[in-house]
């Protein structure tokens, strides 16, 4: 008897088939004496859409809203339906005696494969391979210590309550808004609020009016000062600091206090994913998605980190023994950083990294114990990994210990302070690579109480208040985590999702809400847009997870959102203008059109939902380049066909027609059939390629 293995994917599904030395490879899965490993595609299966409920549904419209069937039903996606097949047609085998879940350990993952088991009719065995990373070891591991299925049965249902709840939510706001504006405008139980924290930060610098202000910098001696006053260093009033300025100018400075302080920074725990995709956005500009699919490299190919998404920043206490491993690993390639803590035999100085009560389904993101070459690595994946390595080893190291110096100055009866930062001990900083570590060099140490001065300058500079800055994609993902918007898997897809719906925009690594954006936040429901309310389902949905509470009755609440939602939006007398309309009209309707950006270029649409007219705006730019000006080339069809052109040099190239690239079968055939017995040892590929053209004329 074998058991049946599911992966999320090919290529995991192959290191796992090569690990349990599955060798005969089909089509659809690898088979071995005792395992059968498969694989889904992502998703196989997903949740009907209106349409498979009723044919009316086909077409949008606000009367029959809102859709809210009794039972959720299941259907298989169409485009990856072989592969569904296929494993259907392995679960029938009477020699498959039990169904290993091997997809991704976490909440999407336990969904793609309990949905592939509910619309198969699995009724055997089912157990759950719950790992890390994809490690060999990991893997064999995991094998020896697989868990019983029904020990996750919550986790499923707390996965089928968020894909229903979004559904549900998304698809009748979405439809709702569409039908009744007119234009297609997208809301969901996540998106929406976290488009509603974009607007809010706008709102608060389209409101904000700079005030001037002075500061006051005096040169005391060796020390450079400023004018403090209650803690506060701004002075609001020109008249004031001018008088400032007139009573300490050539005045004697007499050091009232010195007071000196040693500190410490503790090191910083290792990385989950929303920590990891902040920290990427601040020092590389990465999107959030960027990093996701940079991590999942690192990941799943390389096999250098553990899993990525992960809400942890601990490690279990059994972790521990598994540190030199992970050092050898990392010592090939980081020798320097590696070396001392060897020495000190691998010994993790922040204790508290090991805590088993937060740690949820994952531990934090950390090294594996394989062996690092660094020159198999992108720039990009080298750049995310090494944030990692350097987080995880400032665990060995001692916390960073600084002394910091205040002396408070009094000028004819005006308060001045002057600060400086020393380093004791650089710690974990060694390994962080953090900009400098003194600040405010003046060199206090020979300073001391009752100490007087001539004031040498005292000047005043004018500035302006400035307003909140822009959300970058570091402040936004942090604003979600502290809300609970979605989970650290799905940030960076409901950001992606907020930018492909032309609701916000990218400008110099900032987000801004578009008009679009700004009409919908008036449009939406108030509770929709609420922080507070989806951070209360998302609580939900985690105590679903853990058994503590009820999955019904929180469809059931959902579900009577929904037609709330839908109600609120069907009465409502707001009125709506799509920010790109043109003067054009559709040759089809006569409908207005409208210009979309997209990644090929602008393009114009009718704005009527019915019709589905569209054509570029702008010439589809090749990657052909003018020979004159070097720039990037138009490409047109023409009668003869396809052509290029660069319309300021004026200059016109015909496309050429790719040459046949010769695969490796076919070049085999030719190394055979033009090489010569006798004299085949010297024949370069380059000359037989040639003597098989010429042959050809």
């Amino acid at each position: 008897m074998k058991s049946l293995v599911l992966a999320e994917k090919p290529s995991v599904a192959r290191e796992i088939a090569r690990v349990l030395g599955c060798r005969q490879s089909h089509k659809s899965y690898m088979e071995g004496d005792k395992y059968i490993v498969t694989w889904a595609l992502g998703h196989l299966i997903e949740l009907k859409m209106p349409e498979h409920y009723d044919s009316k549904y086909k077409n949008w419209n606000l009367e029959d809203l809102p859709i809210i069937p009794d039972q959720m039903g299941l259907k298989v996606m169409k485009q990856t339906s072989q592969q569904y097949k296929a494993i259907e047609n392995l679960a029938k085998r009477k020699d498959i005696k039990e169904f290993i879940i091997a997809t991704d350990a976490g909440r999407e993952g336990e969904l793609v494969a309990r949905w592939i088991l509910e619309k198969i009719h699995w009724r055997k065995t089912i157990k759950r391979l719950w790992i890390s990373s994809v490690t060999d070891r990991a893997i064999r591991d995991g094998f020896q210590n697989l868990k019983p299925g029904k020990q996750f049965e919550d986790l499923y249902e707390s996965a089928v309550c968020r894909a229903e709840a979004d559904w549900l939510i998304g698809l009748n706001v979405t439809r709702a808004l569409t039908t009744k504006y007119k234009d297609p405008l997208s809301a969901g139980r996540v998106q929406t609020p976290t488009l509603a924290l974009v607007m809010e930060r706008e709102t608060l610098i389209q409101k904000f009016v700079p005030k001037e202000y002075w500061t006051i910098r005096a040169q005391i001696g060796p020390l450079q000062a400023d004018w403090e006053k209650n803690g506060e260093k701004r002075i609001f009033s020109k008249e004031a600091a001018d008088g400032v300025l007139s009573k300490v100018k050539g005045q004697k400075a007499v050091i009232q206090s010195i007071n000196r302080k040693e500190k410490s920074e503790p090191q910083p725990l290792p990385y989950d994913l929303t920590e990891l995709q902040r920290d990427a956005n601040k020092r590389f500009g990465f999107s959030a998605k960027k990093t996701s699919n940079v991590l999942q490299k690192l990941y799943e190919q390389h096999k250098l980190v553990t899993y990525p998404r992960t809400d942890s920043r601990y490690l279990t206490k059994d972790m521990e023994a598994t540190m030199m491993d992970r050092l050898h690993g990392i010592a090939a390639s980081y020798k320097d950083e590696v070396k001392p803590i060897l020495a000190n035999q691998g010994k993790v100085l922040a204790k508290r990294v090991f805590n088993n009560e937060k740690v949820t389904d994952h531990h934090a993101i950390i090294p594996t114990e394989e062996r690092v070459h660094l020159g198999d690595l992108s720039a990009d994946e080298r750049k995310l990994y090494e944030l990692i390595l350097r987080r995880f080893l400032a665990i060995f190291h001692n916390p960073y210990k600084y002394e910091t110096i205040h002396a408070a100055i009094d000028v004819n009866g005006e308060t001045f302070t002057a600060k400086e930062t020393a380093v004791v001990d650089l710690g974990y900083r060694k390994v962080e690579r953090t900009s400098d570590e003194e600040t405010g060099k003046q060199n206090m140490k020979n300073t001391s109480k009752g100490q007087s001065f001539t004031i040498q300058t005292a000047e005043a500079a004018a500035k302006l208040t400035e307003p909140p800055l822009r959300y970058s994609e570091a402040d936004i993902l942090t604003q979600m985590e502290k809300y609970s918007l979605g989970t650290p898997a799905t940030r960076a897809e409901i950001i992606e999702r907020l930018l492909e719906t032309e609701a916000i925009e990218r400008q110099n690594g900032r987000l801004f809400p578009t008009k679009k954006g700004k009409q919908l936040m008036d449009l939406v429901n108030e509770d929709l847009k609420s922080p507070e309310l989806t951070a209360k389902w998302e609580q939900e949905l985690e105590k679903i997870a853990r058994g503590k509470a009820d999955p019904k009755e929180f469809l059931q609440n959902i579900r009577k959102q929904t037609r709330t939602l839908v109600s609120e939006i069907k009465k409502s007398d707001k009125s709506y203008r799509a920010h790109n309309l043109t003067g054009s009209k559709c040759p089809e309707c006569d409908s207005f059109l409208k210009e979309r950006n997209t990644k090929d270029g602008k393009i114009l649409v009718c704005s009527n939902l019915d019709c589905n007219y569209r054509k570029r705006k702008d010439p589809k730019l090749s990657n052909r380049r003018c020979p004159q000006c070097r720039k990037k080339m138009e490409i047109h069809q023409g009668k003869a066909g396809a052509y290029f052109q660069c319309r300021p040099c004026n200059v016109v190239e015909k496309a050429q027609d790719k040459k046949k690239a010769v695969n490796k079968r076919e070049e085999r055939k030719l190394v055979q059939k033009y090489t010569q017995k006798e004299d085949s040892f010297g024949t370069s590929l380059g000359d037989l390629l040639k003597a098989a053209m010429e042959d050809k004329d």
